[in-house]
C-alpha cells in the first residue's frame, strides 16, 4: 500500500480525487491501491523548556540551550492548562498505523520550507525509517498532479531544505525563549515581553518610523507659481528656487513680466527638452509584491491576502503561492502564449489578452537563473467561478498582473520647459504615447502626481508668450510617512533599506526579515502582542511596543540588517551550507543577547507597571 500525506484534508481530498479514490476512513482516504491522509499545518513542535529540565522562569536558566532538540505534540489552552491536543494525538496515531503498513511513503505537502518542516517532524516523531519520496508541484491542477506523481523525487533531494527548515524552527526557539524570559523577567513585570528573532526588528522599523513622524518638524518654504499662455492652452510653472520667507517669494514674483501689467516679453521659453522614455512592464507577482498590491489597491491585510490566495491555490485557479520568486523559466514561459488564450474572452482582460495572443511577448520576467523553489505567481488557466469578491479581486491581481508582465514597454514623452519672466520658471508633463503595459489596468501614471501638468503644449525655444497670473505658494517639508502593510513588506524584503527599484530590491530578497510566507504572520504576531494597532492603513505602535522598543532599540535583537543575515544564512543552508556553523553561531548570539535583555530589563521597570 502506499501512503500519500499532505500538509491539509482539502489537498488529500483532491490528490484522491485524481486518483480515482473515493473510500472514506476516519482520518484518511483510500482507493486504487493509495491511501491518503493528511496533516493540519503544523502537528508537532519544539519542546517547551521545561522538557529539558528548565523548570519554570528563572534567570539562573538562562540561556537555555538543549543540547538536542525535542519534538512535542501542540498544545491546546484548557481549564487544567496546556495540554496535547487530542485531535493531534489522534491523527498521528491514525498517520503512524499507515506508515507502518505502507510499501511506500509519498510526501504531498507544500513543497516549500514549511511543508517540508511539517512531514519531516512528523516522519521522526513517529520515529519511521522507510525510505520516502517528493510530489514537487507549483499547482493543484489535475494535470500538474498527474505530471508530478510521473516525476516523483528521491526524498533526500530535500534533505537540505528541511535542515534549513529546522534551524529556522531552531533559532526562532533560541532566540525567542531567552529574550522574551530575560526581558520579563528583568523588567520585574508580572506581564510577558515577547521578543523574536524576526518580529522584534520589525517592532523596531515600525516604531523608529513612527517616532520619527511624529517628532517631525516642518520648515516652511515658499515658491513662486506663474501661469503662462499658449494660443489659449494654459500651463504652470513653478520657481527653481525655494525662499526661506514670503518676503523673498514676493520679491521675485514682483519681477514676473506679467503681460496684464504691461510687460511685452511675459515668459520668455528659455529652452524645451522632450525626451521619450521606455518604462518596462513590471515583474510577475511573488507573494510579497502581491500582498503589497492588495493592500494598495483593496486594503486588504498581509495575512489576509495570503490566506485569499490559498484558497485560490487549493481551487487551481493559480500555482503555488508561497513562491519568493518572480520569474519563470523558459519552460513555463513556452505556455504562456497558451494561458494568455484562455483570458481573450475575460470581460475585464479580453482586449489585452488578444492583443497579446499576436505580439511579441515580452521576456524581462523570463530568467531560470532567479527561479527558487517555485516560479512567479500565474493562474493556471482553470475557469474561475463562484469566487467571493475578495477572493475576485486577489485573481485578478494575478490575471493582470500576467498580462503587464509579458506586455509592451510603456512609451512616454516627459517635456520639461524653463521659462525665464524676471526670474527662471520650470514646468514639466508627461505625455503616455503608447501604453503598453498601462493599458491592462488603465492606471493613471503614478509619476504625474508629482507634476505640475498632466501635457504640455508644444513650445519653441526663444518665443515670448503671455504671463496671465501668478502667486506666492507656502509649502512646507513633510515627514517620511508612517508604514502601511504594502510599505512595510517592501522594506522588510530588504531589511529596512528603502530601494524602489524592484529588480535591486529582490536581488537583496535574500538578505531581508522573514521570508515572503512568514511576514504576514509577522505581523499579524505584532498586532496579536498588543505592540502595534492599525490605524486605517497605518501601522502603529501601541504604548507596550514603544516601552519595549524604548529598551532594545540599541540591542543586537532590534538591528532589522544584523536579522536579515540570519535568513540568508538559512538560504545558504539550503544550498548545502555548514549547519553545525550556524547553529554555533546562534547560540553565541543567544548568550549574547540574553544577557544584554537582562541589563535591558532593569531599565524598563518603572514603565513596566504602567503597562
Amino acid at each position: 500500500m502506499k501512503v500519500i500525506i499532505a500538509e491539509k484534508p482539502s489537498v488529500a481530498r483532491e490528490i484522491a480525487k485524481v486518483f480515482g479514490a473515493n473510500t472514506k476512513r476516519e482520518g484518511y482516504i483510500e482507493g486504487k491501491g493509495y491511501t491518503f491522509t493528511w496533516a493540519f499545518g503544523h502537528l508537532l513542535q519544539l519542546a517547551p523548556p521545561q522538557e529539558y529540565g528548565y523548570y519554570g522562569w528563572s534567570v539562573q536558566n538562562l540561556p537555555m540551550l538543549p543540547q538536542k532538540f525535542k519534538l512535542a505534540i501542540r498544545k491546546v489552552k484548557t481549564k487544567e492548562g496546556m495540554v496535547d491536543d487530542p485531535s493531534v494525538k489522534k491523527q498521528l496515531d491514525i498517520i503512524k498505523g499507515l506508515f507502518d503498513e505502507a510499501t511506500e511513503i509519498i510526501v504531498a505537502t507544500d513543497a516549500g520550507r514549511e511543508g517540508e518542516l511539517i512531514f519531516r517532524y512528523i516522519y521522526y516523531f513517529l520515529k519511521c525509517k522507510k525510505p520516502f519520496k517528493r510530489l514537487w508541484i507549483s499547482s493543484q491542477t489535475d494535470a500538474a498532479i498527474k505530471e508530478g506523481f510521473r516525476n516523483l523525487k528521491p526524498g533526500t533531494d530535500y534533505d537540505t531544505l528541511f535542515n534549513s527548515a529546522h534551524c529556522r524552527s531552531q533559532s526562532d526557539w533560541l532566540v525567542g525563549m531567552n529574550a522574551t524570559q530575560a526581558l520579563s523577567l528583568s523588567s520585574g513585570t508580572r506581564s510577558v515581553l515577547s521578543l523574536g528573532r524576526v518580529q522584534t526588528p520589525t517592532l523596531a522599523m515600525i516604531c523608529s518610523r513612527y517616532l520619527e513622524n511624529k517628532n517631525f518638524v516642518p520648515q516652511i518654504y515658499y515658491q513662486v507659481a506663474i501661469q503662462v499662455d499658449k494660443d489659449g492652452q494654459l500651463f504652470r510653472a513653478i520657481s527653481a528656487n525655494s525662499y526661506k520667507t514670503k518676503e523673498e517669494a514676493q520679491t521675485i514674483a514682483d519681477r514676473v513680466e506679467d503681460v496684464a501689467a504691461g510687460f511685452p516679453q511675459g515668459g520668455h521659453i528659455l529652452s524645451v527638452e522632450a525626451k521619450p522614455r521606455k518604462e518596462p512592464p513590471p515583474l510577475l507577482h511573488d507573494l510579497s509584491s502581491l500582498q503589497q498590491e492588495a493592500n494598495k489597491r483593496k486594503g486588504f491585510t498581509a495575512d489576509y491576502t495570503l490566506s485569499l490566495l490559498q484558497n485560490l491555490y487549493e481551487g487551481k485557479l493559480v500555482t503555488y503561492p508561497r513562491t519568493g520568486s518572480r520569474y519563470i523559466g523558459d519552460d513555463v514561459f513556452a505556455t504562456v502564449p497558451g494561458l494568455i488564450d484562455k483570458f481573450t474572452g475575460h470581460d475585464v482582460f479580453g482586449k489585452q489578452a488578444t492583443a497579446l495572443t499576436t505580439a511579441k511577448l515580452n521576456k524581462r520576467s523570463v530568467n531560470a537563473k532567479k527561479v527558487t523553489d517555485h516560479h512567479a505567481i500565474l493562474p493556471t488557466g482553470e475557469a474561475a467561478r463562484q469566487l467571493t469578491p475578495d477572493q475576485q479581486a486577489v485573481y485578478d491581481m494575478v490575471v493582470g498582473r500576467m498580462l503587464e508582465a509579458f506586455h509592451q514597454d510603456c512609451i512616454k514623452e516627459i517635456t520639461k520647459i524653463a521659462v525665464q519672466s524676471g526670474s527662471k520658471f520650470m514646468a514639466s508633463g508627461t505625455v503616455i504615447n503608447t501604453p503598453g503595459w498601462r493599458a491592462v489596468f488603465n492606471d493613471k501614471d503614478e509619476e504625474k502626481k508629482d507634476e505640475e501638468n498632466a501635457s504640455l503644449p508644444k513650445v519653441t525655444q526663444g518665443e515670448n508668450l503671455p504671463v496671465t497670473n501668478k502667486a506666492v505658494l507656502e509649502k512646507q517639508t513633510k515627514p517620511k510617512p508612517l508604514y502601511n502593510e504594502a510599505s512595510l513588506l517592501k522594506a522588510l524584503e530588504t531589511a529596512g533599506k528603502e530601494i524602489e527599484d524592484e529588480e535591486l530590491r529582490y536581488a537583496m530578497k535574500d538578505s531581508g526579515l522573514g521570508t515572503p510566507a512568514t511576514r504576514a504572520s509577522i505581523i499579524e504576531t505584532l498586532v496579536k502582542r498588543d505592540y502595534i494597532t492599525r490605524e486605517k492603513k497605518n501601522l502603529v505602535p501601541t504604548e507596550t511596543g514603544l516601552s519595549v522598543y524604548g529598551v532594545v532599540k540599541d540591542q543586537q535583537i532590534a538591528q532589522a540588517e544584523l536579522t536579515g543575515n540570519w535568513e540568508k544564512r538559512l538560504e545558504e543552508i539550503r544550498s548545502g551550507a555548514s549547519v553545525n556553523s550556524f547553529l554555533a553561531e546562534i547560540q553565541q548570539y543567544t548568550r549574547s543577547i540574553t544577557s544584554e535583555m537582562l541589563k535591558a530589563g532593569t531599565a524598563l521597570r518603572v514603565v513596566a507597571k504602567q503597562i
